[in-house]
């Protein structure tokens, strides 16, 4: 293995699974590269103030901030990460709003939410989907979780962009933006809307969906 393969493929573990020092770069790397996508994500979500939100695998944790400004005081937000670097940065980012009971932090994964049913009125996930094995299963989750009307937004990388980059070669699953919509059809989830924004290596894609009646 030549040294750029290898720096492509310690690249990908963290994008996926952040841990140690690296992983806290990682975690600026991510509230830098992801910021746009998740503001964009966080505006289709149309939150009032006093709602519950959802992050899903917020990584360096600007979304965390952007949901609690938007859901205000008498708000919640529920941050899930697998990556114990990821929570770790949270826990000392946002101690004060974990203390006031407004943040709670979950290590899992989008397949399995410690929440109850029907308890959240809006979740995110930004460049996430590329690490999840079962999308129908995932996204089955999150419509269990979500109150009838709320949204569920997810913010993605052009396949085709991603599929461009080296780093992608390594754990990376890089699906067609119509085999993830097929996915949330299949766990009874309904697209709203289709965004689109940027072009080349910037381009992007905002999927707004809500659980069908």
């Amino acid at each position: 293995m030549g040294l750029r393969e290898s720096f492509e493929r310690g690249l990908a573990k963290q994008l996926g699974h952040p841990t140690g020092r690296r992983g806290a770069l990682t975690g600026m790397l991510l509230n830098h590269r992801n910021a746009q996508l998740i503001a964009n994500a966080i505006d289709a979500l149309e939150l009032t103030p006093g709602s519950v939100a959802m992050d899903i695998g917020f990584g360096g944790g600007t979304g965390l901030g952007a949901l609690l400004e938007r859901v205000g005081p008498s708000g919640a937000v529920h941050g899930v990460d697998v990556s114990e670097a990821m929570l770790a940065r949270a826990r000392r980012r946002y101690a004060r709003e974990i203390d006031a009971g407004r943040l709670a932090l979950h290590q899992t994964s989008m397949s399995q939410l410690p929440v109850d049913d029907a308890s959240v009125d809006g979740a995110i996930t930004v460049n996430t989907i590329y690490f999840v094995d079962d999308l129908q299963r995932a996204f089955a989750e999150v419509a269990g979780v979500l109150v009838q009307g709320g949204r569920f937004v997810i913010g993605m990388a052009d396949p085709d962009a991603m599929a461009s980059m080296p780093v992608t070669r390594h754990g990376f699953t890089v699906r067609p933006t119509d085999d993830v919509i097929a996915a949330l059809r299949a766990a009874h989830i309904d697209l709203v809307e289709h965004r689109r924004s940027g072009t080349g290596q910037r381009a992007q894609h905002l999927l707004v969906a809500t659980p069908a009646a």
